[in-house]
């Protein structure tokens, strides 16, 4: 009897357990049943709408680059692009947002003017397929995500300082033998910014104050300045961009980077318009850039890469500047001019 009772009891428990397996099949397939007729969903209205029209900040041949595959991925959609630099950028969409002009559908730029962007409610809330590949601190969840971010680094001159004299840390730029002989991108408070959320504002302030005794020359654009240590005008940049220093760097030029430490990253982000006049097509490039397959298209021009599974040539601790900061930009810039004027 006692058997009997135990092979009922068992019989019943793999009836329940069959029953539930049953039951998680079914679910599992609706669920991808209903992620792929959202998809397709997505993709027939993205042909009704025919283009996407996309503002960035990136350089205009790279852009062409990434817009030119997506076209060849979905080549039922056009990409009308509109490129300027993040300033501008950030002045044209804040512009045509308080005149009720809702033209833009995609957004990359820098992440300093996507929290202003989302801070005004121009963004929209899309959370991507891709979300789940992107850290969190390279991200501000559901509004934008980091398609690439710039290490600031210290660029050198490779025939003016030899290996064994190069700066080790971030006090070594306060030696006396570097005096007079480094520049700097005198616009960039984002890395201004940067180095006083890794040091802590105190400390940070001091630095700052003691690298200006050090007569560095001020110039503006990370191409430039990077042309200018190539060519022997400084020996040092203190806070430029990694990439401009390897587009030279490939091309035999004597320049390379080091990191003094943590580097401050300004991270680039792309998001989804508000008020997208094409909110599929929209969606779906957000996809693409996102995707391994955009990324992979991006890291032909821009190495570094915040999607998991993409990792660098040379090890460097990254802290990506906080986006929050930008909404005290006024008063960094302010403590950069004053600082730095002198």
């Amino acid at each position: 009897m006692k058997n009997y009772r135990r092979a009922a009891k068992i019989k019943v428990f793999e009836l329940g357990l069959l029953s539930s397996l049953g039951f998680l099949s079914t679910l599992f397939w609706l669920s991808g049943t209903c992620v792929g007729a959202a998809r397709e969903e997505l993709i027939e209205g993205a042909k009704k709408e025919g283009e996407v029209v996309f503002y960035a900040s990136m350089d205009i041949e790279q852009a062409n680059a990434l817009t030119a595959k997506f076209e060849e991925r979905y080549p039922f959609l056009k990409v009308r692009l509109n490129r300027a630099g993040s300033e501008k950028l950030l002045t044209k969409v804040l512009t045509e947002a308080r005149a009720k002009k809702y033209l833009v559908d995609a957004i990359q730029t820098v992440g300093f003017s996507m929290r202003t962007l989302g801070k005004q409610g121009i963004l929209g809330y899309y959370l991507s397929p891709e979300n789940r590949f992107y850290p969190k601190e390279f991200k501000e969840e559901g509004y934008w995500i980091t398609a690439r971010y710039n290490p600031y680094v210290v660029a050198t001159n490779t025939k003016l300082v030899q290996r064994g004299s190069l700066p080790k840390n971030y006090e070594d730029l306060l030696n006396p033998q570097w005096r007079g002989k480094m520049m700097m991108e005198e616009t960039k408070v984002d890395w201004f910014a940067g180095v006083l959320q890794i040091m802590g504002k105190e400390r940070g302030l001091k630095y700052m104050r003691d690298l200006a005794k050090q007569d560095i020359m001020p110039r503006v654009g990370h191409n430039l300045i990077s042309q200018l240590v190539a060519t022997g005008e400084a020996q040092l940049a203190i806070n430029i961009a990694a990439p401009a220093v390897e587009a030279l760097t490939k091309k035999g030029a004597p320049i390379d980077w080091i990191a003094l430490g943590p580097v401050p990253a300004i991270m680039i982000g792309i998001g989804m318009a508000s008020k997208a006049p094409h909110p599929n097509a929209a969606k779906l490039f957000l996809d693409f850039v996102l995707s391994q397959e955009g990324q992979k298209q991006l890291q032909q021009h821009y190495p570094w890469l915040a999607r998991a599974g993409f990792t660098q040539e040379r090890a460097i601790k990254v802290v990506p500047v906080d986006p929050a900061l930008a909404e005290n930009i006024n008063e960094y810039a302010k403590l950069m001019r004053d600082i730095f004027s002198k």
